[in-house]
């Protein structure tokens, strides 16, 4: 079995134009939200590594035909790379952003398209095997369940113009899909700087219609900086059925995890540099505990030779307490999150052959979640509770449907057409003084979309897309509380893109691409508030282009780059800070890169170097307090293949013992100074791999 086929190949059956544009119309009744592959020579895809193919035409939509910034990442490339948490490995995708915390179980993630990741806009929809994997806030911890040996693949979506999900779409989604059936199995060793301990286990058992998959994950580590110590345990299982003529198939998948580590906390910018590894004497008791599950249900099925339908249904647990205190003259908190979310996705794909047609595709879709959330807050000293500051439990109802066709009149040129539609419900409770409030009434959130790609030639596919997707707040500031004269509306986010994907070769491979995206009237988080609640930003622009290429010179050899210039700007400012007219959002470097090469020097040795960068930011929307944040890492590696089955690596991070850092400007009466979190330095890892 492919590890990661999930569609039941079909032949096409034949109807007249006028049937399907008929089919076009009663679509818009709800149906799915998916993943899919109906794929045509164009598409702006680039793929780096190994990634299982799927052929044949069946089961839903796939990323392939979202005709926007797609890149996917193989297997190959991901599991050795020497990282901590899996959203690291995230840095070989074009134009993604990483943001290093390195505060215990709240260790960073990921952003692109000019959104920051300091969590006041969350702008990412995580889904892990096709599972919405994103905390209420639209925070990701789900992704750290996930070790690198067990992913198959990493996909990550650039855009507003993919219709299948809704919340946290903002500026795109990321997944990842881990691996599926076959019968070997893959054991990971790894010891390294820092005392890091890092043992990976993932085995396939494939039997007749039967498949099962299991993978065990536990590292540990000292950390670099003091008082940083943390241990992390997952477990994940998988068992599929298929029917003989494989006309359907259902599965089961559950993960566990688990997570205690302590937080090393914020530093002086003067302390940072001169001691980068010391940690506070207040940050003496800070610390976090963490365990996520996740549990789902998955059924493909073929209902007729051009009809699929594929669904899921999902639980997820998120519960996690964490002490911290950002400055010495703060007080310590104690912050708990205990969410639980219910969900189903379903989506209905309709692949006639139509008449005068190249090909021709239909697909309905439709989800739910339900979550309830429980926030609490307390301030401690030295984990003793001193005074609760914050009791709060709510709901949220999220339904969303969508419609996409995928119309090829001929076979150079690709038209998606796309509609989405969102309605949220919820009701809030505060437990300290008693209030009750029903969410905003945000209406249908409408969200059209529309995608097209050209291809005159093999050798290149022009595409461009236009869509919309949609913001509204998350934790209390969904709400309609006290403090609100009116019901808040969604911040709408309109954008585009142009680009080229090119192959003019077979050694070389890459796509240029110019984008935009306008908020009409964004919000973000109060991240240090008691009550949760949000504040406007106003009209903002955001605004780049990426370049990425691919170089094969030699069967030996490979090069890889990647560049990505953005700009952000606040239009019409919030009205409470008007300084902020023309300034630029926090957090958002105008420049990220990255490049990599590899050499097979010798049947058994592979050597790679790497390096990845960004320049500095603001620390907020006034842009005055200092730019910080800037970057080179420089890495090496060398695997070394002792046997067919066995292989021993030494990977080198930041081998120049670059100073960088996380920093962010605490505005609190009593603090008022930036506050800065130094980035590991030089650090060398050695691992042993064995395939069976």
């Amino acid at each position: 079995m492919n590890p990661t086929d999930t569609t039941l190949p079909l032949p096409l059956a034949r109807h007249s134009a006028p049937t399907v544009m008929l089919a076009c119309l009663f679509a818009l009744t709800p149906l799915s939200q998916a993943v899919a592959d109906t794929r045509s020579p164009g598409d702006s895809v680039v793929t780096l590594g190994a990634v299982s193919v799927v052929a044949g035409q069946a089961g839903p939509l796939a990323s392939h035909n979202i005709l926007s910034s797609v890149d996917v990442l193989g297997a190959d490339i991901l599991e050795k790379q020497p990282v901590q948490y899996s959203w690291e490995l995230f840095s070989r995708a074009p134009g993604v952003m990483l943001t290093q915390f390195n505060q215990g179980t709240t260790s960073g993630k990921l952003s692109f398209r000019g959104f920051n990741g300091e969590g006041e806009v969350n702008a990412v929809k995580l889904l892990i095997d096709g599972i919405p994997s994103n905390t209420n806030d639209g925070n990701m911890p789900f992704i750290d369940m996930v070790f690198p040996l067990e992913i198959d693949s990493i996909e990550v979506v650039r855009g507003t113009n993919d219709p299948r999900y809704g919340l946290h779409n903002i500026a795109g989604n990321a997944s990842i899909n881990t691996r599926q059936g076959g019968n070997d199995g893959k054991l990971r060793l790894r010891y390294g700087s820092f005392d890091t301990r890092e043992l990976q286990l993932v085995k396939g058992v494939e039997d007749g219609n039967w498949s099962q998959n299991y993978s065990f994950s536990y590292q540990g580590s000292e950390g670099y900086r003091d008082h940083a110590k943390a241990e992390r345990m997952s477990f994940a299982g998988k068992w599929f059925y298929t029917a003989d003529d494989d006309a359907w198939r259902a599965g089961l998948i559950a993960r566990h995890y688990t997570a205690d580590a302590d937080e090393a906390g914020y530093l002086s910018r003067a302390d940072s540099r001169e001691r980068p590894r010391q940690s506070y004497t207040n940050n003496a008791t800070d610390t976090g505990e963490r365990e996520m599950n996740q549990l789902s249900l998955h059924l493909d099925a073929n209902l007729s030779q051009t009809l699929s339908w594929a669904s899921k249904a999902y639980v997820n647990t998120f519960e996690d307490r964490r002490w911290t205190q950002y400055w010495r003259t703060s007080s310590q908190q104690e912050r708990y999150a205990d969410e639980t979310q219910y969900g189903a996705l379903s989506s209905l794909t309709w692949r006639p052959e139509v008449e005068h047609l190249h090909a021709f595709a239909l697909e309905g879709g439709a989800e739910v979640q339900r979550q309830e959330n429980e926030s609490l807050r307390y301030r401690t000293q030295q984990r003793s509770r001193v005074a609760q500051t914050r009791d709060q439990q709510f709901d949220l109802n999220v339904y969303g449907t969508y419609v996409q066709a995928v119309i090829e009149p001929t076979d150079t040129l690709k038209i998606i057409p796309a509609y989405r539609v969102d309605k949220l419900y919820g009701g809030y409770v505060n437990g300290l003084s008693g209030e009750h409030a029903d969410v905003n009434d945000y209406g249908l959130i409408k969200q059209p979309k529309i995608s097209v790609v050209y291809s005159p030639w093999e050798q290149a596919s022009l595409y461009a897309n236009w869509g919309r997707s949609y913001q509204v707040g998350v934790g209390s500031a969904a709400y309609r509380l006290a403090t609100l004269s009116d019901d808040l509306k969604p911040s709408i986010n309109d954008g585009w893109e142009t680009g080229i994907k090119f192959k003019p070769a077979a050694w070389i491979d890459g796509r240029i691409a110019y984008w935009e995206q306008k908020a009409s009237d964004e919000v973000q988080r109060k991240l240090n508030d008691a009550v949760g609640d949000a504040e406007n930003v106003g009209k903002t622009l955001r605004k780049g282009w990426d370049l990425q290429l691919n170089l094969y010179p030699t069967d030996a050899s490979s090069l890889w780059l990647s560049y990505s210039r953005q700009f952000s700007e606040i239009l019409e400012p919030n009205p409470n800070l008007p300084a902020s007219k023309g300034k630029e959002m926090d957090h958002v470097p105008h420049h990220l890169y990255a490049a990599g090469s590899t050499y097979q020097l010798t049947p058994e040795l592979e050597l790679s170097a790497w390096l990845n960068g960004q320049s500095d930011y603001y620390l907020e929307r006034t842009n005055s307090t200092g730019k910080f944040g800037n970057y080179v890492l420089l890495n090496l590696g060398a695997v070394y293949q002792l046997t067919p089955t066995l292989s021993v690596d030494v990977q080198a991070k930041n081998i120049t013992d670059r100073y960088y850092e996380y920093a962010w400007y605490d505005d609190s009466a009593s603090v008022q100074q930036s506050l800065h979190a130094a980035g590991d330095g030089r650090a060398v890892y050695a691992g042993l791999t064995l395939d069976f």
